[in-house]
This record gives structure tokens, C-alpha cells and sequence, in this order.
């Protein structure tokens, strides 16, 4: 299966791919206030260059958090995109927290992704874990 990874938490991004649980790619740029403008250009390149195209995809792991709000709306939003585009599966994974096979995400989030993506799994949309709630403000009047 190839699978596709993004993480967009921080101000470097992070793409990965990988066929079932072997990294054939890893690419990582300082994206910060340019991401929404480089993922899919990222994205081309890492596939060109081991020949493929966005059709070859099987299945896509995105990190959900916590993280900056902007960057994970994008990453998430392309993997969801992506995963209804293609009608391919999507998981999301996040540092520290259990899903349900009860592996935690942690610094092997990648792995965490991989593996449910392969048992199958699949979270149709991925939503964002911003580790906090969000501060809302009153409307003025």
C-alpha cells in the first residue's frame, strides 16, 4: 500500500512516503507562512521522484495535533481533500493519545498511522486535536 504522510504542526513541514511500513521518502522545508502555497507542490515532487502520481496513493496518515491552528487546518484539510478525491482511506494520529487498537501516538506517529491505515481503518475525516479548547470571544454590541 503506498501511503502518504503530512505533518503541518509547526513551522517546518513534513511529508513522508511510505510502501506499507517502509519509508521510501522523507522531505521536511521551513514552510511556516508559506505552507498552504508549498504542500501540494511538495507533495508532486516527492511523487515525481519515485515515479509516481497522486492516483498511486492508497492511503494517507495526517498528524492531528496539538498544534498550531493554521498549519493543522491545512495539513488536515489536504489530507481530507486528498482521501475524498482519490476515495482512499484517511487516519489521523497525535502525540500521546490512546485510538482504538490502543497504541499511542507519541514520537511514532507515523507508525501509529501506518498500522491502522493497514488493519484497515479508516477516520473518513480526520479532525483537528488543538490541544486546547478554543478562545471564543463575546461579540460586542
Amino acid at each position: 500500500m503506498l501511503i502518504l504522510t503530512i505533518r503541518t504542526d509547526k513551522p517546518e513541514a513534513e511529508l513522508g512516503l511510505f510502501d506499507d511500513e517502509k519509508r521510501l521518502a522523507y522531505s521536511a522545508w521551513r514552510a511556516h507562512r508559506e505552507l498552504a502555497e508549498t504542500i501540494h507542490q511538495k507533495i508532486k515532487e516527492m511523487l515525481d521522484e519515485h515515479e509516481k502520481s497522486m492516483e498511486d496513493i492508497e492511503g494517507i496518515v495526517v498528524f492531528k495535533g496539538p498544534g498550531s491552528f493554521t498549519g493543522l487546518r491545512i495539513g488536515i484539510s489536504v489530507a481530507n481533500a486528498l482521501a475524498d478525491g482519490l476515495a482512499i482511506p484517511v487516519v489521523g494520529a497525535a502525540n500521546d493519545e490512546h485510538d482504538k487498537t490502543g497504541h499511542t501516538g507519541g514520537q511514532d506517529w507515523t507508525a501509529q498511522g501506518v498500522r491502522r491505515l493497514l488493519g484497515r481503518q479508516n477516520d473518513r475525516i480526520v479532525l483537528p486535536a488543538y490541544g486546547a479548547p478554543p478562545h471564543v470571544t463575546t461579540p460586542k454590541h
